[in-house]
């Protein structure tokens, strides 16, 4: 019985098949091993794949473009709203979820993320199955680390809508690890493996400690804001700026000239990974004027150069959190479209001198094929247990914070907790807001992390204020627990505050007056 494994990318979709213990990727209809996570709307039709991607000039504000950036999100969630500014697309409120206003054919629809991201599923299962010759379900689906809950949810239940049996998610670091068959050959010895991870719109570098097979994450860093799309844009400016020179017209402005421009400079930027030049060539550009312009592999890589280095910051002062240095790990694993530069695996090798860099397989392909093989070990067994059915390797998505709040005087109300009247505030040295952080994103799960706050005995109440930050985000309040009619003391009160969270993304807080033995609980449900 043959079994897939799926990487669902913010830009690009791969699948690959296991059979006989042998992971391969397949080719798409169109002959490409990588198909573009785009669904294109028509009057009677939807298309997925290049086709979906070349018809944006045409077709931009009904084509679905980076759709796993909003699966199982809320509208008003930050991450909706900034692709709601990114999209040509119109993206509209419809109970509180975002949905994609589609004007193809006679009626408008209402397009829901997951129903995008089912049809970049389907596309995937005819894919294999063209290989195959016959039905194939059974599926690992790979996920980011970031994701929470609610969004592995919805992965999921797109792949189910487009017939696939899930036999697991997992995170795509670990399906890269896999794929390189790290640790997996010995039942001994521990290292380290720097898993860099390049996509189209995203970086993430990942440190995890492989131990007799078993893998686990030291810490990890994901940067949304540079990916290779990041690369496009800067040779797309680059021949816009050719062209204004040429033929003293400037189309910077313009956006379908610069979604041609997009199309072109993505096509030259893939060519010059292999090759020392490119030939861009833009039909019908501007006033029916076409453009061509020579790209060499040298130009592109000044282009770029602050984006290359902000592409491999991350890695010291990952290895720094981790508490790690370049001598301390045994194999950096390449993945994501954009590892494929020549540029940037110089760098990483300069960084590393005495690693190994795996990079033998396409850098765009290898999560799929780690899915793969872990599918290919789970197909053959029967009745899994409810706990593998979750994600291989769990942290949490986002920071867990805590702020206090302390009162001396009485408390008479409840709602008196939230009071800025009432309750003395910690700040820091800038007047700022103080928050500690109790669970670091990244922490893997579950996690139980115990802190002890202490207080004046004076102190006649306390507020303890549960905050949830996801990357530089401002952090959002979830819930609080109010110690009142504290018994007065000679020296200081300590307050026992024990923080648990789930595989599920589910927060326990606990908290226990130590000379009163008095408790409070609380429990903050994952987001749904």
């Amino acid at each position: 019985m043959a079994a897939i494994g799926v990487h669902f990318g913010y830009t690009s979709a791969c699948v690959a098949v296991v059979r006989d213990g042998q992971a391969a990727v397949v080719a798409n209809d169109a002959g490409d091993r990588v198909t573009p996570a785009v669904v294109a709307y028509r009057d009677t039709e939807q298309i997925v794949g290049i086709a979906a991607k070349q018809g944006r000039v045409r077709n931009s504000a009904n084509t679905v473009v980076k759709v796993k950036q909003v699966l199982g999100r809320s509208f008003d969630d930050p991450e909706t709203q900034t692709h709601k500014t990114q999209t040509k697309c119109q993206v509209v409120d419809r109970q509180e979820k975002p949905y994609y206003e589609i004007t193809a054919g006679e009626q408008t629809q209402y397009v829901a993320p997951e129903d995008a991201a089912k049809l970049i599923f389907q596309k995937m299962k005819e894919t294999a199955q063209s290989a195959v010759g016959s039905d194939v379900t059974e599926a690992v689906i790979t996920v980011p680390f970031e994701f929470a809950h609610a969004q592995k949810r919805a992965l999921r239940e797109a792949a189910e809508a487009a017939g696939f049996h899930v036999l697991r998610l997992i995170h795509e670091p670990a399906a890269a690890v896999l794929a390189y068959n790290i640790g997996q050959d010995c039942s001994s010895g521990r290292g380290h493996v720097l898993v860099y991870k390049l996509g189209g719109t995203s970086l993430s570098v990942t440190v995890l400690q492989v131990n007799g097979g078993i893998f686990r994450v030291l810490h990890t860093h994901t940067d949304h804001s540079i990916g290779g799309e990041s690369f496009t844009q800067a040779l797309a400016q680059h021949l816009a700026a050719e062209f204004k020179r040429t033929f003293k017209h400037d189309v910077s402005s313009n956006a379908r000239a610069m979604l041609k421009l997009m199309n072109g400079a993505d096509m030259a930027k893939h060519s010059l990974s292999s090759l020392g030049s490119a030939n861009c060539f833009v039909d019908s550009l501007h006033n029916g004027m076409d453009f061509e312009c020579n790209v060499s592999r040298a130009r592109f890589e000044l282009l770029c150069s602050s984006l290359f280095n902000k592409s491999i910051q991350p890695i010291k002062a990952l290895l720094e959190e981790a508490g790690l240095s370049t001598g301390d790990i045994n194999k950096v694993v390449l993945c994501g479209g954009s590892a494929r530069i020549p540029r940037l695996q110089q760098m990483i090798r300069e960084i590393f001198p005495d690693v190994e860099l795996l990079c033998s397989a396409p850098p765009d392909e290898v999560i799929a094929v780690g899915a793969a093989l872990q599918a290919g070990l789970l197909v053959g067994r029967d009745g899994l247990p409810p706990e593998e059915e979750s994600v291989t390797v769990d942290v949490s998505a986002a920071d867990i914070l805590v702020k206090v709040r302390r009162h001396s005087g009485p408390l008479q109300h409840l709602e008196e907790a939230c009071s800025h009247l009432v309750w003395f505030q910690e700040v820091d040295e800038c007047r700022a807001e103080a928050f500690t952080v109790l669970l670091p994103s990244g922490t893997p799960l579950p996690a139980r992390r115990h802190h002890i706050l202490s207080g004046e005995g004076r102190l006649s109440s306390l507020c303890l204020e549960i905050y949830q930050r996801v990357r530089r985000e401002q952090p959002v309040k979830l819930a609080q627990i109010v110690l009142r009619d504290l018994p007065s003391r000679e020296d200081h009160h300590d307050i026992d505050t024990v923080v648990t969270m789930k595989r599920d993304g589910t927060v326990h807080i606990s908290c226990l007056e130590q000379s009163s033995g008095r408790p409070e609980v609380i429990t903050i449900a994952a987001a749904s």
